[in-house]
């Protein structure tokens, strides 16, 4: 079990610690739970590696179109294939065909295991008897399908994706590197040594599954869906008017490490203004940062960059930037009302 979970062994919260620290030698894990996702979606129950292979090979394709580097292995015939497939050279035929040979033998076993073990409840069960290469969808899974966070998951794992990607694709120095935020566009976005930008994702999208899908003040489910009444918003935890602050201090206020998602309904609770969250939350801004860090990819570097090598560094950062930005305040707010959090 991840420190993720602890508190919270939901079936929720087993699937995000499958997708946020479960091991990455290929990209394969992220096509499959895409694959999961939409299949169960339309109601299906026992899925054939010959149905699977169709979402699956379509996830990988798309992603080979923008990003060549898929796993850690230097080659690969299944992803060889996938290339000959985006080059025309065979067929959407030949590559299912390849795809329902080659593309699940290591994923199927391995997608339901992190830190060594397996979770607690398990989303499938493996049958591959006489012949019939199937997988079983259990009734958790099922369960998971309506809850209100299902709504997150493809965007949470095609998020992971392009971070875990970008991470092998980079040509940067890991102590120099920092994932920046455009807040108009609300992208996090890198740039090369040539001050290149390259786009990497959505804010939302790659924050919100560390929350556990709940607002970071009131623990209230929050969505990350375009449109949707409960959309959230991305925000400072140290307010943004006490960026020059900050500044003098070489703190980046507009940091990851100062990004959180919270539920609409807080603006108006907290009216933004320069007023600083109750030091109560200050914890749980540094266990959600930690859980960045467990999660190996460019935003847990830029964190550590931005705010230290070891957890007894990166506390006292965060300890010196609250009593900095608590000077320039002195007042602080709490959500009035407020559910119990798990982290």
């Amino acid at each position: 079990m991840t420190e993720f979970q602890i508190n919270d062994p939901s079936l929720e919260s087993q699937w995000r610690s499958l997708i946020l620290f479960g091991k990455n030698s290929a990209t394969y894990k992220f096509a499959f739970a895409k694959s999961l996702l939409e299949l169960v979606k339309n109601e299906s129950t026992s899925i054939s590696l010959k149905e699977l292979a169709r979402p699956f090979s379509r996830n990988i394709t798309e992603h080979l179109k923008q990003t060549d580097k898929q796993g850690n292995s230097s080659s690969s015939k299944f992803l060889n294939y996938c290339r000959d497939y985006n080059f025309g050279i065979i067929d959407e035929d030949q590559l299912l065909i390849q795809t329902e040979r080659l593309g699940f033998i290591n994923v199927v076993d391995a997608f339901q295991n992190v830190n060594g073990g397996q979770i607690p409840n398990l989303f499938f069960e493996k049958d591959y008897s006489n012949g019939n290469k199937r997988i079983v969808i259990t009734d958790d899974l099922l369960r998971l399908k309506d809850s209100f966070h299902f709504q997150n998951f493809e965007n949470e794992t095609e998020a992971r994706w392009k971070l875990v990607e970008t991470a092998w694709n980079l040509r940067i120095n890991p102590n120099l590197l920092e994932v920046k935020y455009d807040e108009s566009s609300s992208l996090f976005f890198l740039e090369n040594d040539l001050m290149k930008r390259v786009d990497i994702t959505s804010v939302r999208d790659s924050l919100n599954g560390y929350q556990k899908g709940k607002c970071f003040y009131s623990f209230m489910d929050i969505s990350i869906i375009q449109g949707s009444p409960d959309i959230c918003h991305v925000d400072h935890f140290l307010p943004h008017k006490n960026k020059q602050v900050h500044a003098n201090d070489g703190a980046n206020i507009n940091g990851v490490w100062n990004l959180v998602l919270s539920h609409s309904s807080m603006n108006s609770m907290k009216e933004k203004g320069a007023k600083v969250p109750d030091r109560k939350f200050l914890n749980r801004l540094f266990n959600r940062n930690e859980f960045y860090i467990s999660s190996k990819h460019p935003l847990a570097e830029t964190i550590i960059n931005q705010t230290g090598r070891t957890k007894v560094l990166r506390r006292a950062f965060l300890e010196k930037q609250y009593n900095l930005a608590l000077e320039n305040s002195i007042v602080t707010w709490s959500p009035i009302e407020e559910l119990e959090g798990t982290f």
